[in-house]
């Protein structure tokens, strides 16, 4: 062999070894995303925070998802549907492709199938089921979204297809089943758990179809997740994805920068400026379909007054809020829902900053020095509300002027919502990302009478506005429905049991990396399409 020939030879082999080192490379790609906050547990069904809801994203499908970044609903475990004349009727016909994950205690022997849809629909249902209390129950959506009276049955008609019938028409059914709380489970992982007596590991060490597989869990450190080459669909572009919890912003950006995360949310407002002029980094940004609020429960003495809950929204200044923590990066509320929204009510006129006013309507209500009150402050940053912490100290400034004590109370983000929940609070800060482009996921989820009951944190229940929004619920027609739902805004601004205080603009800071991301107009976030360049 000659010289030359040898050469080329040489060059032949580092090229291989060159190619085969750049596919190893691409094959293990690590994608780290800055998580703001700890789940409460890996089960969609029983989560109502964005924080818990994100971390069992990757693992799980519905019949139908929401079609990334925008609020169109799509097919997922449900290859297709078909819907009666009447509204009542619709029969999904499943994928026959969909395969389960598996760890140390399940190895899955068949696919998904109609039993996985029955079992996950009974247990939220079904208070006989043998999960219905596992994780501690308490099925917010579900009881939010009214399903134990919309739905009348979920039956099996074979292997691959399930019918849902409804006692009423309900207009965006099929967009709130594209909901997490809609999550398919696996009904022999469950028969499997209940034979070993450990039933609870449904919701720790969750197995889905979705495409990314659960690995490991560490409490306010770390969540890991592997690639499922099984899934059904287009395989995630990454390896391995992982969530570095970091519930303080300048930690998240300074890991950002350092690269040691590629994806970080919620960044603080008074860092957008140098985000932007880093050239290593990017910055998405778009409208939230979001509401951030100070919640009144009006069990509690003396927020059962409205003349007290009207006295308190007079009393705040919402315009020196905005320019103090959203620093212009949105606008005030004085609605539940947000102006892009389709039935805002524009006419209304928001409450006017006076505190003057403010004092004399508490003088009335009986409290003319006052009164002394808690104000919860959430312990993490949400897309609606960039520091609670300094919005309920700005708050706290501005009562005292008309002689309301308050005082600011936290707790650990699982342990604040549990007891807001619960109304132990007087007043809490909350707020509201829509999951799915319908006013009624911000109306009936919020603030009906079915909320009440279920968990809402101001416990408000308006049988008038819960009628107009109930039957605006079953219409199709979007004008009659936009007409009730301006009349129901007008009920809940008489009431006030909420002070509104912005819709926030949503600021992604990616590193420059980064493609294939896309702000979920829905406010959940799918990494299975993100790349690095």
């Amino acid at each position: 062999m000659t010289i030359s020939m040898l050469r080329k030879t040489a060059l032949l082999a580092a090229a291989a070894l060159a190619a085969s080192l750049g596919v190893a490379e691409a094959q293990n790609k690590t994608l780290v995303y800055c998580s703001e906050g700890s789940p409460e547990n890996f089960n969609p069904m029983i989560n109502t925070t964005g924080t818990s809801l994100q971390a069992s994203r990757p693992i799980y499908n519905g019949l139908t998802i929401f079609v990334n970044g925008t609020t169109n609903v799509g097919p997922a475990l449900a290859e297709k549907w078909d819907v009666s004349a009447d509204g009542l009727t619709y029969t999904f016909h499943l994928r026959r492709n969909a395969k389960w994950h598996s760890n140390k205690n399940f190895k899955p022997t068949r696919g998904f199938n109609a039993d996985d849809v029955v079992f996950s629909f009974d247990r939220q249902g079904n208070p006989a089921n043998p999960y219905h209390k596992v994780t501690g129950g308490g099925y917010d959506y579900w009881a939010d979204m009214n399903m134990p009276k919309l739905l009348k049955s979920v039956t099996k008609v074979d292997d691959y297809t399930v019918k849902l019938t409804l006692n009423v028409p309900q207009a965006p059914f099929i967009a709130n089943i594209a909901m997490p709380f809609a999550s398919i489970q696996s009904k022999e992982y469950a028969d499997v758990l209940l034979k070993m007596g450990k039933p609870e590991l449904i919701d720790q060490d969750p197995i889905g179809t979705g495409p990314f597989e659960f690995v490991q869990y560490v409490k306010d450190a770390t969540i890991r997740y592997k690639r499922f080459d099984g899934y059904y669909g287009d395989k995630a572009k990454v390896t391995n994805l992982v969530y570095s919890i970091n519930k303080d912003a300048a930690v998240r950006l300074a890991k950002l920068r350092a690269n040691e995360c590629q994806i970080s949310p919620f960044p603080s407002p008074a860092d957008l400026p140098s985000i932007r002029a880093d050239k290593n980094l990017q910055l998405l940004s778009q409208p939230g379909l979001n509401i951030g609020y100070l919640a009144f429960n009006v069990t509690r003495k003396p927020f059962d007054d409205v003349r007290v809950r009207t006295a308190i929204n007079m009393a705040v200044d919402k315009k020196a809020i905005l320019t103090a923590v959203y620093q212009g990066a949105g606008q005030t509320a004085k609605n539940l829902i947000p102006p892009t929204m389709w039935s805002y009510n524009d006419k209304i006129e928001d409450f006017k900053y006076d505190p003057a006013a403010a004092k004399k309507l508490l003088a009335e209500a009986g409290f003319p020095d006052g009164f002394e009150t808690d104000l919860w402050a959430m312990p993490v940053q949400r897309p609606y509300n960039p520091d609670a912490k300094r919005i309920g100290e700005l708050m706290q400034a501005d009562l005292a002027k008309i002689g309301v004590k308050a005082k600011i109370v936290s707790y650990e983000w699982g342990e604040y919502r549990k007891r807001a929940s619960a109304g132990d609070h007087q007043m809490a800060q909350l707020g509201w990302s829509g999951d799915n482009g319908d006013p009624d996921n911000f109306f009936a989820v919020l603030a009906s009478c079915a909320a009440a009951k279920a968990g809402s944190v101001t416990k408000w229940c308006n049988q008038d506005y819960d009628a107009l929004i109930t039957k605006a619920a079953t219409i199709s027609n979007v004008a009659e429905r936009t007409k009730l739902y301006e009349q129901a805004q007008v009920i809940m601004h008489k009431d006030a049991p909420y002070l509104f205080i912005a819709h926030s603009v949503v600021f992604w800071p990616l590193r420059a990396n980064v493609t294939g991301f896309k702000i979920s107009a829905v406010g959940g976030y799918d990494f299975a399409n993100v790349d690095l360049k």
